[in-house]
């Protein structure tokens, strides 16, 4: 298998971007970490450094939604990395409201994130990857991509049309050097699943849930849904059961 040794993660300052590259460090990769919190950035790459000193960690603020600057940051971690080999695709929010009850600001937000500015985060690494003829491209989609959700419908909605976008580039990039990757995360804690006061059903820790995500990537498998339990047979019944029976779950 490629050794993946230069990896690009956004959305890194927090949550399943940040456990990411801990990860990615400990296993001797190369980073360049972005997001908009420069300050946590910093914090995290201080952290990596000392750890992993034979590592090199480069950290770019980036706010995916300014297309021209995905475009300037992806090429400006290139340069200093030398090469890219690994992008992992993970910005993005959540929340949102029923479509119709005035929140289409919030909404159009979420799909403006999850969606649009992933297409140029896509777009700005596809350019490097077709150049280099490698590359390993990592989508972070989620398990409420499996079907139209009440309360998170544009959520769902834009987490449907990047795995849609993911396997579009896979499939053009068949039996090339170029894989694509696109993860399925089910509940696991973050800062985005933990707003709550109520605990979530199925909620895995951060540790559990991000161990699953690497073995998936590590393996370069074309689609994963993580963890394994119960999230493989939860996708089958999402797929599958009557709209009634998702929309009260």
């Amino acid at each position: 298998m490629t050794v993946r040794k230069d990896v690009l993660i956004t959305g890194a300052s927090s949550g399943l971007g940040e456990a990411m590259a801990r990860k990615h460090a400990a296993c001797g990769a190369n980073l360049a970490l972005c997001a908009r919190r420069t300050d946590r950035l910093i914090a995290l790459q201080r952290e990596l450094s000392a750890a992993h000193p034979r590592i090199k960690v480069e950290v770019h603020r980036l706010d995916v939604n300014n297309h021209d600057q995905v475009f300037q940051v992806f090429r400006s971690c290139r340069e200093a990395l030398d090469t890219l080999d690994r992008i992992i695709v993970n910005a993005g929010v959540s929340h949102g409201a029923p479509i119709g009850t005035g929140a289409f600001p919030a909404n159009a937000r979420i799909m403006q994130t999850n969606l649009v500015a992933a297409l140029a985060q896509c777009e700005a690494a596809l350019e490097i990857f077709r150049d280099q003829h490698s590359g390993h491209l990592v989508v972070i989609s989620s398990m409420s991509a499996m079907r139209g959700l009440p309360h998170l419908t544009a959520y769902s909605a834009s987490k449907a049309g990047l795995a849609t976008l993911a396997e579009g580039i896979r499939a053009d990039l068949l039996d090339t050097p170029v894989k694509v990757t696109t993860l399925f995360p089910g509940y696991i804690e973050s800062e985005m699943t933990t707003s709550g006061d109520e605990p979530t059903p199925m909620m895995v820790s951060t540790e559990k849930g991000v161990t699953s995500m690497m073995k998936a990537i590590e393996a370069e498998r074309p689609q994963a849904k993580v963890p394994a339990w119960p999230w493989i047979p939860m996708g089958f019944v999402m797929r599958h059961a009557p709209l009634r029976v998702v929309a009260r779950s």
